[in-house]
């Protein structure tokens, strides 16, 4: 029992950054109607950023307190993840905002193979280590036991999702991302800076994901230059498996997961986790097409 107690509080862990990730597409989706596959690897470029603004406050200025380093990192990280994604929205997204369908996605791919290429020049092909961070834990039992950075990752994850589900629902920011995802000629008509919109969505899923890259450095301790493409599919099933549109979705298909992949390479086999995740996908979609707490899409016409 503890032993399945231990892979339940893993699972949890690796889906909750799964579910920052997911927030960033179903936003951007809900909005525009669009999935931006360079979402992935705007993740790994604010793992690499995390990375860099560490090792600068504490090795070249000299910064001794950890918490206080990452507080920093966090902020900066977000600051930076989010210029980024800013740029790509109003260089790679806009130009092509009514052009065919297909334009966008185009745009997407070749933004996410720029970045992962631009990322491995500049930062070379090797893995980069961070010191290990948040290693003590808390011993639940012989053998259940839960690390402080466990329990950081749980918690953020919680308060961002509850701090998002209140921007959309509850601010005028949130209603108007409403009206655009509704109609965009009309949201415009009545008043609605439908671009300044849509670039603060952009900006928001990228804070989001710095969150996740900067909890994903203090977990794993490492990163590389490819580390966006397997989070980012895993992140884009997961908002697909919860409701792509829905913020609480995209959370709970990322915890959903997290579970599946931990629990199935932790009693079956590590060889085929991916497997069983994308399975567990395609079985709630034959039976809920629009995933799990996703709403069914009325066609206009």
């Amino acid at each position: 029992m503890e032993t399945f107690l231990q892979q339940l509080i893993n699972g949890l862990t690796l889906g909750s950054i799964y579910g920052l990730i997911a927030i960033g597409y179903t936003m951007v989706f809900g909005v525009i109607g669009m999935v931006n596959f360079a979402h992935g690897d705007v993740f790994m470029v604010s793992t690499f950023i995390g990375l860099i603004l560490f090792l600068a406050l504490t090795q070249i200025i000299g910064l001794s307190s950890i918490h206080l380093a990452l507080f920093l990192v966090l902020i900066g990280a977000m600051a930076l993840t989010a210029l980024w994604n800013w740029a790509i929205e109003r260089l790679a997204y806009r130009p092509l905002r009514g052009s065919f369908r297909l334009a966008p996605l185009i745009s997407a791919i070749g933004m996410s193979i720029f970045l992962m290429n631009f990322v491995q020049v500049t930062q070379g092909p090797r893995n980069k280590p961070l010191p290990p961070m948040f290693n003590e834990v808390i011993q639940l039992g012989p053998q259940l036991s839960i690390a402080w950075k466990q329990i950081l990752i749980m918690g953020v994850t919680a308060i961002m999702l509850v701090a998002f589900w209140f921007l959309v629902q509850k601010t005028a920011l949130g209603r108007a991302q409403r009206a655009v995802e509704q109609d965009r000629k009309m949201a415009a008509l009545l008043g609605v800076d439908v671009d300044r919109t849509i670039s603060v969505t952009f900006v928001a899923g990228a804070a989001l994901a710095a969150v996740a890259g900067t909890l994903y450095v203090i977990q794993y301790g490492v990163v590389r230059f490819d580390d966006g493409f397997v989070p980012g599919v895993k992140a884009f099933t997961a908002a697909v498996l919860g409701g792509i549109g829905s913020i609480p979705g995209a959370v709970l298909g990322g915890l959903l997961i997290g579970l599946v992949e931990v629990l199935w390479s932790a009693y079956v086999s590590s060889d085929y986790k991916n497997v069983a995740a994308f399975s567990a996908l395609i079985a709630v979609l034959i039976f809920m097409p629009s995933g799990l707490l996703g709403r069914p899409e009325v066609e206009k016409v």
